[in-house]
């Protein structure tokens, strides 16, 4: 009797460093089941991972309202100053003067006259030479001259050098190329050397003493065009045909407080009328951008907190009920609503204080109608706004870009100097004792003062370094009053912003470094979950390979047993 055995056979097989229990001998896809098995158990990996994106979703709308942040203080950085706010306008009824006119030239005309202008002095070759390559001194030389009362000497000019190289010499001098120039000037047959002053000016004359060997001598070289200053009269002074204002340029600056003359034609016959207003205009155009720039942020806020109702159900947005968020925008807000740190409420009854101490005299609010396309943000009432800059166009500008303006509302003294980045804006109660020999003692909001001659110092706190000038002298005597620093509010906002900004101290970073604290220990979790589930992906391995070469002995002992009975019963 012949016996035949049918095995089948089992692909289960144990390798270093791998268990594979894909292709089982009795058939069953125990890869399957593992696999099933992990995913059941990634819940938490996956909720891990989930908690995880939030976070980090949140961190994304930290940078973005970041973002907007620092774009508001950028627009506003461009109009913290009031001569950045306060835009002048200049007219001129001749094309013969141009000005220009800075916050503090004063509302009114100006006459101007012109009697000359200003020039540079310039000597010019006679005689010259046939190509730039001829050659001009045959021998090392010197070239000697004086400019504005001062010796000069160009050495070592070489021998054999041409025209071009003696320019060249002399413009790269280091000692004397911002003082005298070279050029040459092309007649049609000749080229000439010219050398001309580096300044307008009558004392900026260019004189030579020693042209050495080189081709051109001294008396070669005239006079082409003489150094002076300019002259002008302007409202009528200086009196007199033969006096005038001299400058050694032709843009005159400091003459007339405020406004810059750029003058181009003379003619001592002509008088020219300079206008200056204010360009109400181009303010109510900085304080519309300043408007929109905020509103800007606003918008950012309201989108990262809003609270959305849908049948009854509310529902908070990414960062609704964020503590450092909330923080922002209530600061934020403090600065629009607030009056103006250093700024007084105007008493009519005394006429002291600002005229304009808020934003909401000029037409300036938040609106408040939920159902407006506008709630939460600022509006403006262009009419409030138009009258107060008819009233008082300074006192608007002030109010938005003053810069640390210093003022006293005592006449016993006055505000002198502060420290930059030290002295706080805000007002600062200051009371003076005098004795028969000075001031005896004193005091900036109750704390003691340093003193030195008729000068009072802040020594500690906001008022460190606040310089306040006595100008009253009576001895035994008491002087109290208020001394004002004034920061507009596009500068308190600039401030405010650098703050919130701070890469290391602000509020969304300190949150952003806190959330990624917990992103990192998130990691870590899923890190040792991971581990946890590639252990059991292991050992689930192990154990269903084992379980595999059970069932493929069985199935072959089955297979045995059912060929030796089947053969038996034949």
């Amino acid at each position: 009797m012949t016996t035949s055995t049918s095995t089948t056979s089992a692909t289960t097989s144990f390798t270093s460093g791998s268990i594979n229990v894909s292709g089982l001998g009795n058939g069953t896809d125990f890869n399957s089941l593992i696999d099933g098995l992990i995913t059941a158990e990634s819940a938490t990996k996956k909720s891990m991972e989930s908690w995880k994106a939030q976070w980090q979703l949140k961190v994304e709308g930290f940078q973005y309202l970041n973002k907007k942040l620092l774009a508001l203080k950028t627009t506003l950085g461009s109009m913290d100053t009031v001569n950045e706010f306060l835009t002048k306008s200049v007219s001129s009824t001749s094309d013969n003067v141009s000005a220009k006119a800075t916050s503090d030239a004063i509302e009114g005309s100006h006459t101007i006259i012109v009697g000359q202008l200003a020039q540079n002095d310039i000597l010019t070759t006679a005689s010259g030479v046939s190509a730039l390559t001829s050659v001009v001194t045959t021998s090392t030389t010197n070239l000697s001259f004086s400019y504005a009362g001062q010796t000069y000497t160009i050495s070592n000019i070489g021998a054999g050098s041409t025209l071009t190289n003696l320019v060249n010499y002399i413009n790269n001098n280091a000692g004397t190329k911002d003082k005298v120039r070279a050029t040459t000037i092309y007649d049609g047959t000749t080229y000439h050397l010219q050398l001309y002053g580096m300044d307008q000016g009558a004392g900026n004359k260019v004189v030579l003493s020693n042209t050495g060997a080189l081709v051109f001598g001294s008396s070669s070289f005239q006079n082409t065009q003489k150094a002076q200053s300019s002259m002008v009269k302007v409202d009528g002074y200086p009196v007199g045909s033969a006096n005038w204002i001299s400058r050694n340029s032709n843009t005159v600056d400091d003459v007339i407080p405020g406004i810059s003359l750029t003058l181009k034609q003379a003619n001592s016959n002509a008088t020219i009328q300079i206008g200056v207003t204010t360009d109400a205009k181009a303010i109510k155009e900085s304080i519309k951008t300043f408007i929109d720039a905020v509103n800007e942020v606003r918008s950012a806020l309201q989108a990262l907190t809003k609270v959305s109702n849908s049948s009854g159900t509310a529902t908070g947005s990414l960062l609704t009920g964020n503590y450092g968020v909330q923080l922002i925008g209530t600061q934020l807000k403090d600065v629009v609503t607030d009056m103006g740190v250093g700024f007084n409420a105007f008493n009519s009854s005394t006429g002291e204080g600002d005229y304009y101490s808020a934003l909401s005299q000029l037409g300036i609010s938040t609106d408040a109608d939920q159902s407006s396309s506008t709630y939460g943000k600022l509006i403006l009432d262009e009419t409030q706004l138009d009258a107060a800059l008819t009233k008082d166009s300074g006192g608007v500008a002030k109010l938005f870009s003053a810069d640390y303006a210093g003022e006293s509302e005592s006449q016993d003294f006055s505000y002198l100097s502060r420290i930059n980045g030290k002295t706080k804006a805000g007002s600062y109660n200051v009371k003076v004792i005098t004795s028969a020999t000075g001031i005896s003692s004193a005091t900036i909001n109750g704390l003691p003062a340093g003193i030195d001659g008729w000068k009072v110092t802040g020594l500690t706190g906001d008022a460190a370094g606040l310089v306040v000038q006595v100008d009253n002298h009576t001895a035994n005597s008491t002087f109290s009053g208020t001394v004002d620093i004034k920061l507009g509010k596009t500068g308190q906002m600039v401030e405010k912003l650098s703050e919130l900004t701070n890469s290391t101290t602000g509020p969304l970073a300190i949150l952003e470094d806190n959330y990624g604290e917990i992103m990192d220990s998130i990691d870590a979790k899923i890190t040792r979950e991971d581990q946890r589930l590639t252990n059991l992906k292991n050992t689930l391995k192990a154990k269903y390979a084992r379980l595999d070469k059970l069932l493929s002995t069985l199935t072959s002992t089955q297979n045995q047993l059912t060929s030796t009975i089947t053969q038996l019963s034949k």
